[in-house]
């Protein structure tokens, strides 16, 4: 059994009252007092209950939101539509990042739920959901792909059928020799394994055997991966006529790096990312891409949160799966420029 507050205060020769009162974060205890509940507490590895708190006090009109990377504009702008999400509700949001470690998501948790908090919505990448929501009480919302169900609600895109659509997109308008930049580098990378996957299926539907060394691998997913993974491409002689990239920023990398070597995009290279960041409306040219209607995304999961706090715990539903629908965008990058009106 994990530690109580019996425990704590036992070790710290103090009563139960007082460690709730350090716990709770009362102002009347005694400094030295403080520190010596504070050591056992540290010492036991005691974590407060946050079910028992919220019986106790209510709720306290705080949830978290831990995304692997606000560097990433696809992340940054899910936490605004989170944001604004929850504010009709009046909830204040904390956004915390991960770095898509495992060590990380584990200890960022194991923190968050240590407040008064009354949920989390995660979107993890290194850890099992199981391995997650089991080290607390607090009601939670998983984001992003996972490759089974977990024991909370899940919302996401089918990243599968996604890229499979992106792919076809590119199939549609004639090109045959289509890579893929962003293929898993890591076991952990679940949402490149099922958009390779897509990239794959489409390929075998149309006929169209993958090449070897057209599926790109990068070690991340920002402008500077993209560029670097398609001079590797370029620098091994393939020459494809099209390029699915796993994430905008990747595309947005890629491109950068065919115009700098004059090849022309689309006419030589059509280029198709995926996320729909508000900085492929204004690229050179503009970026098709996947849509993941982000916005429905965070309204569902701060929903789904407002419905498991508003719940008893008898009568909370089962664990629930929600996909939320997906849609191409076609801009110029595989479209090519509208001819200009006289």
């Amino acid at each position: 059994m994990p530690p109580g507050l019996k425990d704590v205060a036992a070790r710290a020769g103090v009563s139960i009252k007082t460690v709730s009162n350090v716990v709770n974060g009362y102002v009347h205890v005694a400094p030295e007092t403080r520190a010596r509940v504070q050591e056992a507490i540290d010492a036991l590895g005691y974590v407060p209950n946050p079910a028992a708190r919220r019986l106790r006090g209510g709720l306290s009109g705080v949830i978290a939101l831990a995304v692997p990377d606000l560097r990433s504009p696809y992340f940054a702008e899910l936490a605004g539509h989170v944001v604004a999400a929850a504010a009709p509700r009046g909830w204040t949001v904390l956004i915390d990042q991960t770095d898509g470690r495992g060590d990380r998501e584990l200890d960022l948790v194991a923190g968050l739920h240590r407040h008064a908090i009354d949920g989390i919505i995660l979107s993890p990448v290194a850890t099992p959901a199981a391995e997650l929501t089991s080290r607390h009480g607090v009601p939670s919302v998983l984001l992003g792909e996972r490759n089974s169900r977990g024991p909370v609600d899940h919302v996401a895109i089918d990243s599968v059928a996604a890229a499979a659509d992106a792919t076809r997109h590119l199939l549609g308008l004639g090109r045959r020799r289509i890579a893929v930049i962003g293929a898993p580098d890591r076991p952990t990378a679940v949402t490149r394994q099922h958009r390779l996957a897509g990239y794959r299926t489409a390929l075998a539907d149309a006929g169209i055997a993958a090449r070897a060394g057209f599926a790109v691998p990068v070690g991340g997913l920002h402008r500077a991966d993209g560029a670097e993974a398609m001079a590797r491409l370029l620098d091994t002689g393939a020459r494809p006529d099209a390029v699915f990239c796993c994430t905008d920023l990747l595309a947005l990398g890629a491109i950068r790096t065919l115009l700098e070597r004059d090849i022309d995009v689309p006419g030589d290279v059509a280029v198709i990312g995926f996320d729909n960041i508000d900085a492929a409306r204004y690229s050179m040219p503009t970026l098709s891409t996947i849509d993941p209607h982000n916005e429905r995304i965070a309204q569902i999961a701060v929903d789904l949160l407002g419905e498991r706090l508003g719940e008893r715990p008898a009568t909370a539903p089962p664990p629930r799966e929600i996909r939320v629908e997906h849609r191409v965008i076609a801009r110029e990058s595989t479209l090519g420029r509208p001819p200009r009106r006289r």
